[in-house]
């Protein structure tokens, strides 16, 4: 084809329709990369900004209205064109090059964008700097957005007869097991592996979606050769390897959204601050629902926030880091680095959402550093909300880049990240945030110090583990309650004797794992209802697991007097429960058919009688929250990754269903197999094996 690029190149896609760019400039290869990205992904990518942007409705209609509504109140539009106004000039022309590309793509071919477009009966409006913006400030929501614990946790300290002690321990941001530094990523130096050289692995868990959250791509031109995975309408590469470096990313946590209550009048926009009356912003826009007359909405602005939760006659506005000014896009410096002091520079302008970066590179060194504005907090944690009237709770500005946690070539030799709190305890700025517990940071870190000599390909092996050791743990605490206290219950002998040949392996086919998470949910409820009665039966936290574990262990009477007969009475409830779901028979309860998951394609997939043919599922999947592999009915590993530094080309990836989002392309979803039962694909680097090539000469 022809193209408004300034040199031949060519794009070579491999058996698996993975574009290999070869081009005369960086600004050519970023312009292809937007036009083949456009070219498999675009309604994916028009999703993604319609999502962010709360522009659905225009499209879907009145049953999306709740969506779009609260993307207005969160002001993401606004936030993404400041945002895209304010780039640095070097990020500017990186996304103005990928947009030109996917404009070329709309360009030509007008009327052959894809099923879902003919479907909707919409063409694509063309793609603007604003939009890439939209696309990752939506990545930084999923990742960031806590301020519905901040009201989860009011709201429990509300109840009548709560108990702030425990409430507060419901909450930890330490389990008290945590593992240093501290989605699944880590890096072995030379010393673990059978290269003698670094191997970098990650596999970030976000929601499962079709097409995949992950875009694969390979970038080549003048100072730049690098490949991995990308945000379908975003440039570059956000995982993967260049000549010299690898790295993976998984979320962070940290928790950069504060609900502040507000002395507000909603007729006026008047509220309080330090004594004196402020005036809010009033922003009104109209959303566009397709079939129906637009709707006008209206979203008060105060110096913290958009105010988008009322509950009587009390009101809240929420600051939050992604509506801060800075914001930057560093991952072409990423792409470029040739080592840790590139590759920590381009870091330190990240500005989120909090990642934590592990590094590898052919030089034998591996790495660590947490990224992301993180606000100072000065004298509260951002757990609850807080008094916006009396300023008193402003942030005092983001923790240096400098002073984030992080390790450089540590004696061990080993990094392990699986979203566990990185903060040491003496850190010197407050630390609050959604961390998971460190099962999944241990396990993994148990089965890489097993031995050395590791490969590539046995990385897999870590990435698919089911072993759940808080489950483990749960079971066995089980097992001798019932010893002590519940022998004489016959209804769950046929549980005990499940549960006494368990292993702690989440698999698909398990009874017992189907056993102990019906317990742990009671178990959970009963504990939540002991801090806040009335009002704690809903609790679950990111930390819950280890919550219930470190209780049990302790068993402090303050909470229970009889813990044997609260653990047995969750037994039996649980097992009531379960019997509802599958049975009476425990012998025949399957795990997988609780942790069952089904993809579906958000327009092919409603399709009457043909709509199963555009879905993934439903499949029954092992793994839990607390094992590596970790799988819920909603999330999943989203791809998986390993940088081999002694020979790029052993390196392997692959995404969860396919690269193409067209229903009919035989990549939709050829990578599905591979996904599901964890096996291997070389990522093709130095030598490419193209199945077809796409030759591209400048002109129109």
């Amino acid at each position: 084809m022809r193209a408004p690029i300034g040199a031949p190149a060519t794009i070579a896609y491999d058996a698996y329709g993975v574009p290999h760019i070869t081009a005369g400039s960086w600004q050519d290869a970023i312009f292809l990369q937007g036009y083949v990205t456009a070219q498999d992904r675009m309604f994916q990518m028009d999703g993604l900004r319609r999502l962010a942007a709360g522009e659905l409705s225009e499209v879907i209609g009145k049953a999306t209205l709740e969506i779009d509504q609260e993307s207005r109140r969160l002001r993401m539009r606004r936030m993404a064109e400041d945002a895209a106004r304010s780039l640095p000039p070097a990020d500017y022309a990186v996304a103005a090059a990928y947009a030109r590309g996917v404009n070329y793509y709309l360009e030509t071919n007008r009327g052959k964008y894809g099923l879902e477009f003919a479907l909707l009966r919409y063409d694509p409006r063309p793609w603007t700097i604003t939009d890439s913006v939209l696309a990752g400030l939506q990545m930084y929501r999923n990742l960031t957005t806590t301020w519905r614990d901040e009201l989860q946790k009011m709201n429990l300290l509300a109840a009548p007869g709560a108990d702030r002690a425990k409430v507060d321990r419901l909450f930890p941001n330490w389990s008290g097991h945590e593992i240093q530094p501290g989605s699944n990523n880590w890096a072995m130096s030379g010393a673990w592996t059978a290269s003698g050289r670094p191997l970098v692995a990650n596999d970030p868990h976000l929601d499962f979606s079709i097409p995949s959250v992950w875009y694969q791509i390979h970038l080549r031109a003048p100072g730049l050769n690098v490949t991995g995975v990308s945000l379908p309408g975003t440039p570059c590469v956000i995982i993967g390897h260049n000549d010299r470096i690898a790295w993976g990313v998984t979320n962070l946590g940290f928790d950069v959204q504060d609900l502040y209550r507000e002395q507000f009048d909603p007729r006026n926009g008047q509220y309080l601050y330090r004594g004196n009356v402020e005036h809010a912003k009033l922003e009104t826009e109209m959303i566009a629902v397709k079939g129906e007359k637009p709707l006008q909405t209206a979203v008060w602005v105060t110096r913290h926030g958009p105010v988008f939760v009322g509950e009587g006659n009390t009101f809240y506005s929420l600051r939050w880091t992604a509506a801060e000014p800075g914001y930057q896009i560093p991952f072409f410096d990423v792409d470029r680095a040739n080592n840790w002091q590139e590759f920590t520079a381009a870091l330190s302008r990240f500005p989120g959402p909090g990642q934590n970066f592990v590094y590898g590179d052919v030089d034998g060194n591996i790495g660590y550093h947490a990224t992301g504005k993180l606000p100072i907090r000065r004298n509260y944690d951002g757990d609850v909300p807080v008094d916006g009237a009396s300023g008193e709770f402003e942030w005092d500005g983001f923790i240096p880049f400098e002073q984030l946690p992080s390790v450089y070539n540590p004696p061990g030799g080993l990094i392990v990240t699986a979203n566990q709190n990185p903060f040491p305890h003496d850190y010197p700025y407050r630390v609050h945030g959604e961390f998971s517990p460190p099962y999944r940071s241990g396990q993994i870190r148990d089965l890489l110090q097993a031995r050395k000599g590791w490969k590539p390909v046995e990385m897999v092996a870590v990435q698919k583990d089911v072993y759940s050791p808080f489950d483990r743990y749960l079971a066995a605490d089980l097992l001798a309650t019932y010893q002590r206290a519940g022998s004489g219950k016959p209804a769950l002998k046929d549980a005990v004797d499940l549960l006494k040949n368990w292993n702690g392996q989440m698999d698909k086919d398990s009874p017992a794992a189907m056993i102990v998470n019906m317990v742990y949910l009671e178990l959970r409820k009963a504990i939540g209802l002991a801090a806040a009665p009335g009002k704690g039966g809903d609790y679950t936290h990111e930390m819950s697991p280890a919550v219930v574990e470190n209780l049990l262990r302790e068993r402090p009477t303050d909470w229970f007097a009889d813990w044997d007969k609260v653990v047995m009475k969750a037994f039996a409830d649980g097992v009531e429960q379960g019997a509802k779901l599958q049975g009476s028979n425990v012998k025949g309860w399957r795990w997988g058919r609780y942790n069952e998951v089904t993809i579906q394609n958000p327009v092919g997939g409603r399709l009457p009688l043909i709509g199963g043919y555009f879905n993934v599922g439903p499949i029954w999947m092992s793994g839990a929250s607390t094992t590596p592999k970790q799988t819920t009915q909603t999330i999943g590993p989203s791809m998986r990754f390993v940088g081999d530094t002694s020979d790029w080309d052993q390196s392997l990836n692959y995404i969860t269903v396919g690269q193409s989002g067209h229903v009919l392309s035989s990549h939709y979803k050829d990578q599905w197999g591979t996904y599901y039962y964890a096996g291997s694909i070389p990522m093709q680097y130095g030598h490419v094996e193209a199945k077809s090539v796409l030759t591209v000469n400048p002109g129109r």
